[in-house]
């Protein structure tokens, strides 16, 4: 089916053709892309480091290999759009692969944080037309068994605005978001870090933190009364470990940030604690917090509508503003 792309004036332009999709990962997100995409009509093929991971796969109806130099050839063939699904960890020996087979191909990814992957992309495949992702979706649970089509929909979808990106692979990793049911979140890659390490990476930590209280010591009685206030907050705790590692250390500086914040608080609360016994600064600081994000739910649905003059520029006003993109204004 044709679809509107983004023209050399950074302005919409019509016809342009659904590109395939090679994913190279099929655990939760590359397994859970592999199934939106197909159900969206993509042609769409993948990889995984594992042969249990891609008979399970391949039994479920879906084309994954375990090849990724012909997965890779096949993209070159068919001009797909290369999705890399593997941890941090990961990408330096992926990377050198997609220099040595597909060195120019299109490609995006979807690991957690854009600053140390444009890096990694920059010295292992300088020659790749790459476009930074992030789709903001996920579960405590991992592995191609734990994906689902639904994965993504509604979700918000990080989309790389940087200068200097190519604005027609910009709107190929547009277009497959859009396909799987996402919204388009344009931002700066750092900007991107800043903002995951407080909303994603802190909880992460901090959850681990709250599992090992509430675990501390021996008496069994106050994990025996845990309920839904421990689970919720714990709930990523239950991620595996590798990954939050792999996630949380790639994104040091942005989160010693939010650390050092947390901290602060925590601290503040302490002392007030301890001083007079209240709690009310904190508490209600979090309540509203909490109510703002409530309210926030669903950002401001806008279409693009670029002047061509600075287009990346314009995108990256966009996801500043707490808006998400569904579509060109054509």
């Amino acid at each position: 089916m044709p679809r509107p792309g983004l023209g050399a004036e950074g302005v919409p332009s019509p016809g342009v053709t659904e590109r395939a999709v090679c994913v190279i990962g099929t655990g939760l997100i590359g397994g859970s892309l592999v199934r939106a995409a197909d159900k969206a009509g993509r042609t769409v093929w993948g990889t995984s480091a594992s042969i249990d991971t891609a008979d399970a796969a391949r039994a479920d109806g879906f084309d994954v290999t375990t090849d990724t130099d012909a997965a890779l050839r096949r993209a070159v063939g068919t001009d797909a759009l290369v999705v890399l699904a593997v941890p941090l960890p990961a990408l330096p020996d992926v990377l050198r692969r997609v220099d040595a087979v597909a060195p120019t191909c299109r490609m995006t990814d979807a690991v957690s944080v854009k600053v140390a992957t444009a890096d990694a992309v920059d010295r292992f495949a300088p020659r790749a037309r790459y476009v930074g992702g992030h789709p903001m979706a996920g579960t405590a649970d991992s592995g191609w068994a734990a994906g689902s089509a639904a994965l993504f929909a509604d979700a918000a979808w990080v989309v790389a605005a940087d200068d200097g990106l190519d604005l027609d692979v910009w709107a190929d990793v547009a277009e497959l978001a859009w396909a799987c049911g996402a919204r388009v979140v344009p931002a700066a890659a750092d900007e991107h870090d800043l903002a995951v390490a407080r909303i994603s990476h802190l909880p992460h930590l901090l959850a681990a933190v709250l599992a090992a209280v509430g675990a501390a010591g021996d008496d069994e009685l106050a994990l025996s009364l845990a309920a839904s206030s421990f689970a919720d907050g714990t709930r990523v705790a239950g991620t595996r470990p590798e990954l939050v590692l792999a996630m949380c250390e790639g994104n040091r500086d942005a989160l010693l940030a939010a650390v050092d914040d947390a901290l602060g608080r925590l601290g503040a609360m302490r002392g007030a604690l301890a001083s007079t016994g209240g709690l009310a600064a904190t508490v209600r600081a979090g309540y509203a917090g909490r109510e703002r994000w409530a309210s926030s739910r669903g950002p401001d649905d806008v279409r693009a509508r670029l002047t061509g003059l600075s287009p990346l520029a314009e995108l990256r006003e966009i996801g500043r503003r707490g808006h998400a993109l569904v579509g060109w204004a054509v």
